[in-house]
């Protein structure tokens, strides 16, 4: 199971591409818990997550966003904007699934 949280301003438009990679995911039979959330929010209560992926309208946010999640070993990345604006569920997920492996491989966060 990974637990993928998407973060934008206030939480509402990632929900369109969590969609997108719920059914993605299921379609290739991986196990995920994906939800969306402001990254304010997310950054006072990060809850239990194994990736944060920020959406590129916060990308000047990422900077914080790695510092409160650094400490609890949370990888960050930002989506691609093409991704993200056209709603490619199945490359968010793949970018997400490549951040925790990197990640738990002791790779660099994107």
């Amino acid at each position: 199971m990974i637990y993928i949280t998407l973060a934008c301003q206030l939480g509402l438009s990632t929900e369109l591409v969590v969609k997108k990679m719920k059914s993605s995911a299921q379609g290739q039979g991986i196990e995920a818990d994906i939800h969306a959330s402001s990254l304010e929010e997310f950054i006072a209560n990060p809850g239990k997550t194994d990736v944060l992926l920020i959406g590129p309208q916060v990308k000047y946010m990422f900077k914080k966003a790695k510092a409160a999640c650094e400490p609890l070993g949370i990888p960050v990345g930002v989506i691609d904007t093409r991704d993200y604006g056209l709603q490619r569920g199945d490359r968010v997920l793949a970018q997400a699934v490549s951040i925790r492996s990197q990640a738990s491989r002791g790779g660099a966060e994107r």
